[in-house]
C-alpha cells in the first residue's frame, strides 16, 4: 500500500488553514471550536516549537521554581502536540469512512 498525504495536491482543502498545513493551521481548521486543541491556552513559556528549542537547553541554569515551571510548560506542549496528531488522524479516518 503505497503512502499517500491527504492534504497534498488538494485531496484535502480547508480554506482556513491559510494555505498551509502546519499541525498549527490545520488543527483549528479540523477542530475550530475545541478549547482543549488551543495552543494559545497554553503557558506562554511555550506555545510553540520555537519556544521550545529555545527554553529546553536553558532550564538545567534555571534556579529550581523557574525550571519546574519550563519543564511543565514544554511537557503541556509536548502533550499537545501529540493529542493533535492523534486527533487530525482520526479526523482523517472518520472522512474515508
Amino acid at each position: 500500500m503505497a503512502y499517500n498525504d491527504p492534504f497534498e495536491k488538494g485531496r484535502i482543502k480547508e480554506m482556513a488553514m491559510g494555505g498551509s498545513f502546519s499541525i498549527k493551521s490545520v488543527l483549528p481548521a479540523l477542530f475550530p471550536d475545541d478549547e482543549e486543541l488551543n495552543y494559545h491556552n497554553l503557558n506562554p513559556l511555550v506555545q510553540n516549537g520555537g519556544h521550545a528549542m529555545t527554553i529546553f537547553p536553558k532550564i538545567k541554569d534555571m534556579p529550581a521554581d523557574e525550571a519546574h515551571e519550563a519543564r511543565e510548560a514544554l511537557l503541556a506542549y509536548c502533550h499537545l502536540d501529540t493529542l493533535a496528531m492523534v486527533r487530525v488522524w482520526e479526523k482523517l479516518l472518520e472522512m474515508v469512512k
